[in-house]
């Protein structure tokens, strides 16, 4: 690996800033883990993904925690979050916003939706209708909604964090590849041991233990953490290693569409985000392959031919095809 040469972000990035960001990460961490048992993996990536302004899927069997953990997280910061509970009657305009007429003035006014707080819950995203889905799009990739020509900016810090369930076909609508694509990462929880599982129902015996979190991070520290992860740098040997993961996925026999080059920019962004929270000012090939299942695999589609084949090993055989330089 080339040795790390010195960048007016990387000078611009001061230790203060470093530990700063490390110290809300481990806030935040340790404060979720107070009212939903979650592997250390899972949490890193979702801080991961709120310092890189990413969203998160998270894609499990129904009553494994994944709407807890996107209420935990979103009680942990002094922001606003909403959450949607999608079903297959639910409008673009309940999501984003619509604009009223307001008789006493006589003119349009526009009323903002849910999708104007900082982390907004998508409950069963798959439910909503595709025409409610692609209302979506535009709010996750430009971070503003337009509506009657209008564009109105979306709060930052700005996070999606998505559910759906894997297993129940019945009613769903199957999300699009360029909605999927608008995902920095995919969690799955899974199952809980069998100690924590005992832990889970001591903890909720009296009642729903999330709501008794309070916050640990304010808005502004958010940002700036947000922004130092910006600033972390990235040598060029390493977008180079980058590059070379998304080409091997796009190479694979078994791959019908690899990962395209906003998978590369987000897995960069997160690769950053992870360098910070280790409390680094520079980002490695290890904080890549840390990531690299959770940010590429489901963006993955495999040739008919695959069936059977996990899209998790298209990634690990990625990774081990691709030397860090």
């Amino acid at each position: 690996m080339e040795p790390v040469e010195p960048t007016p972000e990387a000078e611009n990035l001061a230790a203060a800033q470093v530990a700063a960001a490390v110290s809300m990460a481990e806030r935040i961490s340790e404060n979720v883990r107070r009212a939903i048992k979650v592997r250390d993996e899972q949490l890193s990536h979702m801080i991961v993904a709120l310092l890189a302004e990413g969203h998160i899927l998270v894609e499990d069997y129904p009553g494994v925690g994944k709407t807890a953990l996107a209420r935990a997280l979103s009680r942990s910061i002094e922001c606003q979050f909403a959450r949607v509970q999608c079903t297959a009657d639910l409008l673009p305009a309940d999501i984003v916003g619509t604009n009223i007429y307001n008789q006493r003035e006589g003119r349009f006014e526009f009323r903002p939706g849910p999708i104007f707080a900082n982390v907004v819950i998508v409950d069963e995203v798959n439910r909503a209708s595709p025409k409610t889905q692609s209302g979506l799009l535009e709010c996750m990739q430009e971070r503003q909604v337009t509506v009657d020509a209008t564009s109105h900016e979306l709060a930052r810090p700005f996070m999606v964090f998505a559910t759906q369930n894997p297993v129940e076909y019945e009613g769903t609508y199957p999300l699009p590849e360029a909605q999927v694509d608008r995902f920095m990462v995919r969690l799955s929880l899974g199952y809980p041991n069998a100690a924590d599982e005992a832990g889970m129902l001591a903890g909720h015996e009296a009642g729903d233990s999330v709501l008794d979190l309070e916050a640990v991070a304010d808005r502004a520290e958010v940002l700036e953490a947000v922004e130092a992860a910006h600033r972390v740098h990235a040598s060029r040997a390493l977008r180079d290693y980058i590059v070379g993961l998304m080409r091997h996925t796009r190479a694979d026999g078994r791959v019908e569409l690899g990962a395209s080059p906003r998978a590369g920019l987000l897995l960069l962004r997160a690769a950053k985000a992870r360098a910070l929270t280790e409390g680094r000012d520079h980002a490695l090939p290890d904080d890549v392959q840390a990531l690299a299942d959770a940010v590429l695999t489901h963006r993955i589609m495999l040739v008919p031919e695959a069936a059977g084949v996990e899209r998790s090993a298209i990634v690990a055989d990625a990774v081990a095809a691709t030397p860090a330089l």
